[in-house]
């Protein structure tokens, strides 16, 4: 699309000035020009990588002033000559095309759109109409994926992304931050969670084992049509912070399966501080050791099974029994009795929680 619009405007060009004109895109092919024989032509000794835009040089007896949306140009525009006025009139079609190009995107470009909704910088009376005029399907299935690169080399996880879901009429991409990328899936009515993990598994596993790049991703819950597309997201988001909180060692953290931790949460830090000082009124959580708390862990892992959780731990049944008796005279709770065994569980979310002090959405 960008080439017809290019085009129409380089056409109207040809009339004002009596030197050809063009635009080559990132790969230094010819999609635009004043000489139509010359559509389709690429310099495989020019190369938009490496310049910066903004930045104007002359090559071969043309001007070039490359210009884009992203840190590295996307396009250059040319002006036949090297002479002053090239540069200069360079300059003012490469702000031209580039203005233009913006202002296309933002009317009609379903990428942009998308992007708009999950954002909220579209009103919700306004997210029908946009989507009639773009022709947007609104009556399929969607969910929300935010991939967030923990680690990365000069690859970019964006363009593979990219790459692996390639049809742009039902998936779309885009970066809202630096680390941040945000994938928006057509999926079939009534999928599961566990297919949209796999999904995600998929992700995870192409950006590591091919590309060394580490990431976690974060998965909304399915929804219908384009207006719940923000909500989506945003529960995105809460997984992912949810999961830094209370599953450090999870890559994939779906909304739909964040349990307590989704509660805990969304609860005021107040309250939560409270929660603790009535849970520990004989001690202070801070007055178990490490050992202690690994005993614990291990224990709620083993369902509160005194025999299995000594086997596990290499210990003698009565060595956890006394570490038990230790850990209720501490605190006042007995882990052998479920009610109070829950009471604990869910305390020592809670200061994992105050501890971690995470972003809410």
């Amino acid at each position: 699309m960008s080439n017809r619009l290019f085009q129409g405007i380089v056409h109207q060009m040809r009339d004002s000035i009596d030197r050809v004109v063009g635009v080559i895109d990132d790969t230094a092919t010819v999609i635009s020009c004043s000489d139509l024989t010359k559509i389709g032509s690429r310099n495989e000794y020019l190369s938009l990588d490496a310049l910066d835009a903004g930045e104007v040089f002359s090559r071969d007896g043309y001007t070039y002033k490359p210009f884009g949306t992203r840190m590295k140009p996307d396009y250059a525009v040319f002006v036949e000559g090297t002479d002053e006025f090239s540069a200069k009139f360079c300059n003012v079609l490469a702000i031209s095309l580039l203005t233009i190009k913006q202002y296309y995107d933002e009317k009609y470009d379903r990428n942009n759109f998308i992007k708009n909704v999950i954002l909220d910088n579209i009103l919700p009376g306004d997210i029908f109409v946009k989507a009639k005029e773009l022709h947007f399907n609104t009556d399929v299935s969607r969910a929300v994926l935010l991939i967030r690169v923990i680690s990365s080399n000069d690859i970019s996880a964006f363009d593979v992304i990219q790459n692996l879901f390639p049809d742009k009429q039902k998936d779309f991409v885009f970066n809202i931050s630096e680390s941040d990328i945000v994938l928006v899936k057509e999926i079939k009515s009534g999928i599961a969670s566990k297919d949209l993990e796999k999904l995600a598994r998929s992700i995870v596993d192409t950006l590591g084992s091919e590309f060394y790049t580490k990431a976690v991703v974060g998965i909304g819950t399915a929804v219908e049509g384009v207006k719940d597309l923000a909500r989506s997201f945003k529960e995105a988001q809460v997984a992912l912070e949810v999961g830094k909180v209370f599953d450090t060692e999870k890559s994939i953290v779906s909304y739909d399966n964040l349990g307590i931790a989704r509660l805990i949460y969304q609860l005021p830090t107040t309250l939560c501080e409270m929660f603790l000082k009535e849970v520990f009124k004989k001690g202070s959580i801070e007055s178990l050791d490490q050992e202690t708390l690994f005993t614990i862990q291990k224990f709620f892992e083993n369902n509160l099974n005194v025999s299995e959780t000594s086997r596990k731990l290499f210990v003698h049944r009565n060595t956890l029994v006394y570490r038990l008796e230790k850990i209720k005279k501490l605190t006042g709770l007995d882990l052998r009795e479920f009610d109070h065994a829950i009471i604990f569980k869910v305390a020592l979310m809670v200061k994992k929680y105050l501890t971690a002090n995470p972003v809410k959405y």
